[in-house]
């Protein structure tokens, strides 16, 4: 079903029963990716005494589970400039708007030293001078490992600073990679991609240019059908006062209007 869209002067059509959802789901089994050294998430029964918030145990007329999960070390997340900062600031304050136009790029991050780095000159031919409000980093080769990979201790790749810098500068605001961190895994507390993204010079006293209402979402997995391009996205948070939240990041493809 194409829907025409009117968007900031721009008129497309998008196809609201064909979404690309590029959200991985949290589970409690062993498939869950994990990162930043914590175990994989709990998803249990509410117990009080011999009474169990399963309908298969016999006992409940509901399913009535605790769930106990970190949002950045356990699937796909999106967080706000409170993720680094001393004053606290919310994920659901800074979003308040959720359909961008987006970019989706592919990158065969580059081995430099130890690391295997995405560069500002791979981003800068990736985008060809497009603009996005939103860009999505597919790496390179695209793995279906990603989506139970345990990252801790792994050295993953990551955006250099001047990457970050170039993404900053070009005003993308919303930055969605297949990551568990935009930095090295182990930069000793430097978070310089975080920093650059953000314009966040001193985390304990903001500059009045830091760009409070920009995000970053990592452990986004985005299928090898889905072709690089320009798409419409819908960026979904759960209502969380918290530096970040689970998300579901959804695009879909733009046509002609």
């Amino acid at each position: 079903m194409l829907t025409t869209i009117q968007y900031k002067n721009t008129s497309f059509r998008i196809d609201l029963s064909k979404p690309i959802d590029v959200s991985i789901p949290l589970t409690n089994t062993d498939e869950n990716p994990i990162a930043w050294y914590i175990e994989k998430p709990i998803i249990e029964p509410v117990r009080f005494g011999d009474w169990i918030g399963k309908v298969s145990e016999g006992s409940s007329s509901t399913n009535f589970n605790n769930i106990t999960f970190n949002p950045h070390g356990h699937g796909t997340h999106t967080e706000c400039l409170g993720h680094i900062t001393r004053e606290f600031y919310s994920i659901n304050q800074c979003l308040k708007q959720f359909f961008f136009t987006a970019e989706l790029v592919s990158v065969q991050p580059e081995l430099k030293g130890e690391d295997w780095v995405i560069t500002k000159k791979q981003l800068e031919q990736a985008l060809k001078g497009k603009t996005p409000e939103a860009l999505l980093i597919r790496t390179l080769p695209n793995e279906l490992a990603k989506l139970s990979k345990k990252y801790s201790n792994t050295n993953p790749s990551y955006i250099e600073e001047a990457g970050a810098v170039f993404i900053k500068d070009l005003g993308i605001a919303h930055l969605l990679i297949d990551l568990p961190s935009v930095d090295k895994e182990n930069d000793e507390g430097k978070l310089l991609s975080h920093k650059a993204f953000w314009n966040v010079s001193n985390v304990a006293v903001l500059n009045s240019d830091a760009r409070m209402h920009c995000t970053i979402t990592e452990m986004i997995y985005v299928p090898e059908i889905v072709a690089d391009g320009s798409y419409f996205l819908n960026l979904q948070i759960a209502s969380f006062e918290n530096d970040a939240s689970p998300s579901k990041p959804v695009l879909y493809q733009i046509q002609p209007a």
